[in-house]
């Protein structure tokens, strides 16, 4: 089963149903989830379906995007005005209160200020999975180029976490949505994105990031972005060799990590995806699962077996009382039509 023209909205309820998943069970190790919910491959959805700052952040980036692409061909500058007002929003909205990251807290501070420029916002010393975990919808929003869609998700990242692993694993992880909504084979998956991070590697995107580069200690913009590249391809490494021996029932961040930085969400959330590319609640269960940073890993994987199997890939109890609904199909809806 391959997504029908519904990948948007089945990465998006996908993405907030393994964050509602993995809430209860972030902070904890694998034994202690266990002992709390029982064998995973049952693990049922909470009741209410309360999500965190990862879907809440993922809305507000789609938003931004949203209403930029509204005025025209996407450019740096209309992207970061929308986006920055959304971050802004969230950072004062009374709703965040799902133990949001300190990173995304100090940049939102900083972007609040209408006259500092975005880029003195950056983290620079920072590569949380707060890049990425809210990336989704740049790599599911139609009519970007390949340029564009890189760009922006290094922009989007480089708001709040200004590390050149963040900027490449935010790159990254919206390349492998876009690709699974295209209908790439997930076996094809990891080699694909190996392929793109060595195009990539060298490639500083000074058209979407201007001088950020600048602020780092790296003797050049091309050294600056390789640094980060060179830390995606090695938790591809490591992937790899997780899937050559395949273990369901192991702890995936013993595998690809803990997932609390960038490039380890995404490989880790890619891994519980491609153990079971056509079971995505199993794929779901076994993200939550986990000693790492649970729910970011399992909002990943849910952005991803959405996005590969689309909307149908949910049952609609699940589906249905998953927090933010309304708002999450409407944006998914607007892209898949």
């Amino acid at each position: 089963m391959v997504s029908t023209g519904s990948a948007a909205t089945g990465s998006l309820i996908g993405l907030a149903l393994g964050d509602a998943l993995g809430f209860p069970t972030e902070f904890h190790d694998v034994p202690s989830i266990l002992a709390k919910c029982g064998p995973w491959r049952q693990m049922a959805l909470p009741d209410p379906a309360f999500v965190t700052d990862d879907t809440q952040m993922t809305l507000a980036l789609g938003r931004g995007l949203r209403t930029a692409m509204g005025r025209g061909d996407l450019t740096p500058a209309g992207l970061v005005g929308p986006v920055r007002e959304e971050y802004v929003a969230w950072w004062r909205s009374p709703d965040n209160n799902r133990a949001p990251g300190g990173t995304c807290l100090r940049a939102c501070e900083l972007l609040s200020d209408r006259d500092l420029p975005w880029a003195r916002a950056a983290q620079m010393g920072s590569k949380g999975c707060g890049a990425n975990m809210r990336v989704a919808p740049i790599g599911l929003a139609p009519g970007l180029s390949p340029r564009q869609r890189s760009g922006a998700a290094q922009l989007q990242s480089a708001l709040t976490h200004g590390h050149p692993t963040a900027l490449a694993a935010s790159d990254l992880t919206a390349y492998a949505v876009r690709a699974l909504a295209d209908g790439t084979p997930p076996a094809e998956l990891p080699a694909r994105l190996r392929v793109y991070a060595e195009n990539h590697r060298t490639v500083y995107r000074e058209d979407w990031l201007g001088d950020l580069w600048r602020r780092s200690q790296d003797r050049s913009a091309a050294a600056f972005i390789a640094r980060g590249w060179d830390e995606c391809l090695g938790v591809l490494d490591r992937l790899d060799a997780a899937l050559r021996a395949p273990d369901p029932e192991g702890d995936p961040c013993l595998a690809t990590g803990d997932g609390w930085i960038a490039e380890q969400a995404l490989a880790t959330g890619l891994l519980c995806f491609l153990l079971f590319p056509d079971e995505p609640l199993t794929a779901l269960r076994r993200a939550a699962c986990t000693s790492g940073d649970s729910d970011s890993i399992a909002c990943l994987t849910g952005a991803f077996a959405g996005a590969y199997l689309g909307a149908g890939a949910w049952p609609g109890e699940w589906a249905s009382r998953i927090e933010y609904r309304e708002e999450l199909l409407a944006l998914g809806e607007v892209w898949d039509a």
